[in-house]
């Protein structure tokens, strides 16, 4: 094992954001903060961000809160907080960065686990002053025991985890993957937040790419500036039932295409979709050979795989195709939130979203006469 990184020599102070939304992940959200807690080079805090859900957000803040109740003596302190900005994953990370002490915030899905050295890789990487990102490896824990046959693992991005394809060893990359990441706090200040209108926000399909705009938007504004992917920090990511049938696949495969058009169409496709033709033009093509070659020496699921990669590629060529046309007539945007601290008067006038029971400052703006903390709870 490396030697654990001393915060006194120089190391990063790493805040850990965990944004959940609904009490069916109780247990996961429990396990995950657990695995934060037992890293071996420890968090200087764990932010669970609440998604409009205040039954959870107070039952989290019974099990957490600031004066202790629920939690281990000595234990590593977790805060509590109501997402301050609207409903959906990006809003949730950016009150996370607004609130976080750190040097670097790491992201952690609410149903995946960290391995012990997690953020021990992660800091270990800021060590290059260059660095702004640090992503990881992120492992898929199947609900029924095993990867469905027919299920490729060039898709395996569909359920959340890295996928085939992806480079080993710790490399530089255009974009980390959100679910497993961290960024520099001083990068996340130069361009702003994750940008609301991407990414996963409750609705029905399942959306994403919002950590892809954020990069290039980090790279582009800091032309200096590394990301890296280290395969040494590893979580294990639940997928449950219905994201094993091959309904799922498709609908996150369609999704994708939209989410990409509205990346493409913010950044230019040169840039959005860079990765994307070489993930097309050979890995893909060699994950249809390699599951052909399965099927013809009788291996099971090789036909099915071939299959799945197809039907993929094409779900999610149609949902771009299909973003691309609503974002030349202006249907689809984003907006991008700034990572400002709050002043005097929009704490007072409620403009600005409680930290929880503790009642300190958190979360982004809400426009002019709307509350940034509806559904908060309290």
């Amino acid at each position: 094992m490396s030697p654990v990184p001393d915060v006194r020599t120089g190391a990063p102070e790493v805040s850990v954001v965990i944004c959940v939304y609904t009490e069916d992940r109780w247990g996961d959200i429990l396990a995950a903060v657990a695995s934060v807690r037992d890293q071996s080079y420890p968090a200087l805090e764990t932010l669970l961000v609440v998604d409009h859900n205040p039954a959870l957000l107070r039952r989290l803040a019974k099990t957490y809160g600031d004066d202790g109740a629920g939690a281990e003596e000595g234990a590593q302190r977790v805060r509590v907080l109501a997402n301050a900005g609207p409903r959906g994953l990006s809003a949730g990370r950016n009150t996370g960065v607004a609130a976080a002490a750190g040097e670097v915030i790491a992201f952690l899905d609410d149903d995946a686990v960290a391995e012990r050295d997690w953020l021990l890789h992660f800091a270990e990487g800021y060590a290059d002053p260059r660095v702004m990102a640090v992503g990881g490896r992120t492992q898929p824990v199947w609900a029924s025991r095993r990867r469905p046959a027919w299920f490729p693992e060039e898709f395996d991005w569909v359920v959340g985890c890295s996928y085939r394809g992806l480079p080993p060893g710790r490399v530089a990359v255009r974009n980390v993957l959100g679910g497993n990441a961290s960024f520099r706090r001083s990068g996340l200040e130069a361009v702003g937040g994750f940008a609301s209108g991407i990414g996963r926000d409750g609705q029905r399909l399942p959306l994403g790419g919002e950590e892809t705009e954020l990069c290039i938007r980090l790279t582009r504004a800091l032309p200096d500036a590394v990301l890296l992917i280290d395969d040494r920090s590893v979580i294990h990511h639940r997928v449950p039932p219905a994201r094993e049938r091959f309904r799922y696949f498709r609908t996150r495969a369609y999704a994708e295409g939209l989410s990409k058009a509205l990346v493409a169409r913010s950044v230019g496709t040169r840039e959005g979709l860079a990765s994307e033709r070489r993930y097309t033009t050979r890995v893909l093509p060699a994950g249809v050979a390699r599951g052909l070659r399965d099927a013809l020496l009788g291996r099971p699921g090789g036909a099915g795989r071939a299959g799945a990669i197809v039907a993929g590629v094409a779900a999610a060529a149609g949902g771009y195709a299909l973003g691309t046309l609503r974002a030349r007539r202006g249907a689809s945007s984003f907006a991008v939130a700034k990572l400002e601290a709050p002043t005097d008067d929009e704490v007072a006038d409620g403009r600005w979203a409680p930290d929880g029971p503790s009642g300190a400052p958190v979360g982004r703006r809400a426009p002019d006469g709307a509350s940034a903390c509806e559904g908060a709870g309290g």
